[in-house]
């Protein structure tokens, strides 16, 4: 006999979840209804982090287990997805706006107005949100600078940390305010708000940034696309700028049988951190406690990326060229120099 399903009740609002009680993280012993309890105990962080963004839904269906893994092009027969455009049959309260993706086409994605809306994601399989830097109804202006510390191999969390720490004083040299938080895995996030800028401009701030961030320190940061230059640095995901290259929403958990979240932190405590001191199982405590500890970032006035601009333009003097490769699924855009990485470059072709 079918699992009758549980009805929450969300500021007012009836959500049900349906199968309660399947195994969503098995080897934490938790359930799908305490996934979305989960979410209700950081409510107030997960709704400040998605609340009119449209978001890209990573689903789950069948929980997971050290046995699930993610649909890809290499692996056809995955148990869990990424779901762009919203589904059909949406309850009426739950609102969408349009994107439009690097192919030009536009898609309606789920919008989150209200925790409810989130909760109901969950009740779809969803355990990480990856929301636009962009507010409805203004989808073309990117309202956040995100900057991804990605740690290639030979770094690790601690590396990303130093990293962090300088970005924050290249933020600040820049006029903007940066606030940090764990990615759920080894990286670190660091987010700015920003007046309202169009992809390009938001992108190119953030090379610019990534570069004087990789001027101060050379051996430990690099901007470097292709994964043969990069060496054991840690990279600055530039292209996470890019429209429709998506960030972990803060209060997401990495789909990992550990449960980590994406956890916002203090300046002051980053350096004293671990990735594995934010877990399903810890931050409903940690944010009964401390509450959003990005509410500074949401509270913070929006700032512009001029100086950043400015800094792109004089690279772009020095060298004659300050573009650099977009993701591979990206039309030619303006000024981008060939998407062929450096040990296959044909000398005859490209001086």
């Amino acid at each position: 006999m079918p699992e009758a399903p549980v009805e929450l009740d969300v500021s007012g609002r009836s959500v049900r979840i349906s199968s309660p009680s399947k195994p969503y993280f098995a080897a934490l012993g938790l359930n799908k209804l305490q996934v979305a309890e989960y979410f209700l105990s950081v409510g107030p962080g997960i709704l400040a982090a998605l609340k009119d963004r449209p978001t890209t839904m990573e689903r789950w269906p069948g929980g997971v287990s050290e046995a699930s893994s993610l649909v890809s092009r290499e692996n056809p027969e995955g148990d869990a997805f990424y779901q762009k455009r919203a589904p059909r049959g949406l309850p009426e309260w739950v609102r969408t706006a349009t994107v439009k993706f690097p192919s030009g086409r536009g898609a309606e994605q789920v919008c989150p107005a209200d925790l409810a809306t989130v909760v109901w994601m969950v009740n779809l399989g969803t355990v990480r949100f990856h929301p636009w830097p962009v507010r409805a109804p203004q989808t073309e202006l990117v309202d956040q600078l995100r900057i991804d510390l990605d740690p290639q191999p030979g770094t690790g969390f601690a590396d990303a940390v130093v990293a962090a720490r300088e970005l924050r004083e290249v933020l600040e040299q820049a006029g903007l305010t940066g606030f940090a938080k764990t990615s759920g895995g080894r990286g670190v996030h660091v987010f700015a708000p920003i007046v309202p800028c169009d992809f390009i401009a938001a992108r190119h701030a953030t090379i610019a940034i990534g570069r004087a961030l990789a001027r101060r320190l050379p051996q430990q940061v690099t901007v470097n696309w292709w994964k043969e230059e990069r060496g054991a640095r840690i990279f600055v995901d530039f292209n996470q700028m890019a429209r429709d290259r998506l960030m972990t929403s803060a209060y997401s958990i990495r789909p990992t049988q550990a449960g980590r979240v994406s956890a916002p932190v203090t300046w002051d405590e980053l350096p004293s951190v671990s990735p594995d001191d934010f877990t399903l199982l810890t931050m409903p405590d940690r944010f009964a406690q401390r509450g959003d500890v990005w509410a500074p970032l949401y509270a913070t006035d929006p700032a512009p990326i001029d100086a950043a601009l400015e800094w792109y333009d004089a690279d772009a003097a020095a060298d004659g060229g300050a573009e650099m490769p977009y993701p591979p699924e990206y039309p030619k855009m303006p000024g981008e120099p060939p998407r062929v990485q450096p040990s296959k470059k044909n000398p005859a072709n490209w001086p």
